[in-house]
């Protein structure tokens, strides 16, 4: 199943399904950004809204992109603040939105599913402000290395979604190329990953 298919077809159930990964992902992307303070945020991937709330409580205006109408549509549902705006768009092409327009970019969940880090980098230094920041948070490469990527199940049937793997390495010579500055690189576990590999890894980058 195509990417964008599955997402739409586990739209129905995302929230609700029990998601480790989901669920971690939201604690750090409140953790890390919760305490600061923005005139403009793009969200590329905003999936169900799990994270527009926070970024709409943190920033005069958000812009949503998400390629999944049925993900998107459970976002509108969740988030109606007035500042903040939805759009389908497919990351992996020049993005519909105007340069150096956003003081900063979120990624989350959504990298394990592109092919390409060096365009979705490029983009985001296109679209940034000078000074601006680029928030990321993706299954951990360790975690890919040992099998594991974004699935669902409806019924007994189990859909792997595709996805593509991409080494520590890969992000930060993505980011050098595109002239984006690491700031912060974290490694995250649920609580009940004990003795696992770490989860999540997260980077905060500057224009």
């Amino acid at each position: 199943m195509k990417v964008e298919a599955a997402y739409n077809a586990w739209s129905a159930t995302y929230d609700s399904d029990q998601n480790r990964t989901r669920d971690l992902d939201e604690r750090v992307t409140r953790l890390e950004l919760g305490d600061l303070c923005w005139k403009a945020v793009l969200e590329v991937g905003c999936g169900t809204g799990k994270n527009t709330k926070l970024l709409a409580e943190i920033s005069e205006q958000v812009r949503c992109l998400d390629f999944s109408a049925g993900m998107i549509e459970k976002a509108k549902q969740r988030v109606t603040s007035a500042n903040v705006a939805f759009e389908i768009a497919d990351i992996t092409k020049r993005w519909p939105v105007d340069d150096g327009k956003f003081q900063l970019i979120t990624c989350n969940l959504v990298l394990e599913h592109v092919p390409d880090l060096e365009f979705v980098f490029g983009e985001a230094a296109r679209v940034l402000t000078r000074d601006g920041r680029l928030f990321i948070s993706e299954l951990h490469p360790f975690r890919q290395y040992q099998g594991t990527q974004a699935r669902f199940e409806v019924g007994d049937r189990m859909t792997n979604i595709p996805a593509f793997l991409h080494h520590i390495s890969d992000f930060l010579k993505a980011a050098e190329i595109c002239e984006l500055e690491l700031l912060k690189l974290q490694e995250w576990w649920h609580h009940e990953d004990e003795g696992k590999p770490p989860r999540l890894i997260s980077f905060m980058f500057r224009k």
